[in-house]
């Protein structure tokens, strides 16, 4: 049986909109402005977190080595191309950090007065509930939606998890132009397509992939929905499709 395309045409879910004047946290490996898929004047200055939860702002802080960031990055400007991204670097060497690089990842973010935090993965260690669960209350005070895989391989994923987050999980079915829903124990949560921007010429499976790729999906339907009413009206607008 033949996998959907998961670039398969559809009508779009918010007609016009562009996610003109919101501002994005990308939580992640930092960014490539010069990458094809990425345009400069829509990445504003960031910030590279230590492991030990302490800023770096030198000149190449939020630069990308590892890919995975601009790759993130460019998936959320696909779909909301005038929104305005902050890269938050907390990988360096590869896909691993600290609790408290994250936490000081998120902290920055809200006092940046971002809209929109995204973070592509998190901790699966429940003692760290506390300290997240008061970096998500800090950026919800002021005034910024988090979006978070609720899991990882199966395991809850923290922040993603807590009430208060937008949680998303994958759905290899569900096309990049579209979003689903699903109800879990604790609440909704929404699904989306793990797969990124295509690369003319080159398979799905070749290019990076997962629940990363299934967050900034979310993000950049959430940063359309701040121009209609705010990230919230995702949960009613995956339902209804």
């Amino acid at each position: 049986m033949t996998a959907p395309d998961p670039d398969r045409a559809m009508p779009p879910l918010f007609p016009g909109r562009t996610g003109g004047g919101v501002r994005i946290a990308v939580i992640d490996s930092g960014v490539h402005p010069g990458h094809d898929h990425i345009d400069a004047a829509r990445i504003a200055p960031g910030v590279a977190v230590l492991a030990d939860g302490s800023l770096d702002t030198g000149p190449d802080a939020v630069l990308d080595r590892l890919g995975h960031g601009t790759a993130v990055t460019a998936a959320i400007l696909e779909k909301a191309p005038e929104a305005m991204c902050l890269p938050v670097r907390v990988f360096r060497e590869g896909l691993k950090t600290s609790a408290a690089a994250l936490v000081a990842a998120i902290r920055w973010s809200a006092a940046q007065r971002v809209d929109l935090i995204n973070l592509s993965l998190g901790s699966t260690n429940p003692a760290h509930e506390p300290v997240f669960a008061a970096a998500v209350a800090e950026a919800r005070a002021a005034g910024a939606s988090v979006i978070a895989a609720r899991e990882a391989g199966g395991v809850p994923c923290l922040p993603g998890m807590l009430q208060g987050v937008i949680g998303v999980e994958l759905d290899w079915d569900c096309p990049r132009a579209r979003l689903g829903l699903a109800r879990r124990g604790d609440g909704p949560v929404l699904l989306a397509s793990g797969y990124p921007r295509a690369i003319p010429g080159v398979p799905h499976r070749r290019n990076l992939y997962g629940i990363s790729f299934a967050v900034a999906q979310v993000t950049g339907f959430a940063a359309l929905a701040c121009e209609e009413g705010g990230a919230e009206m995702l949960f009613e607008l995956a339902q209804a499709t």
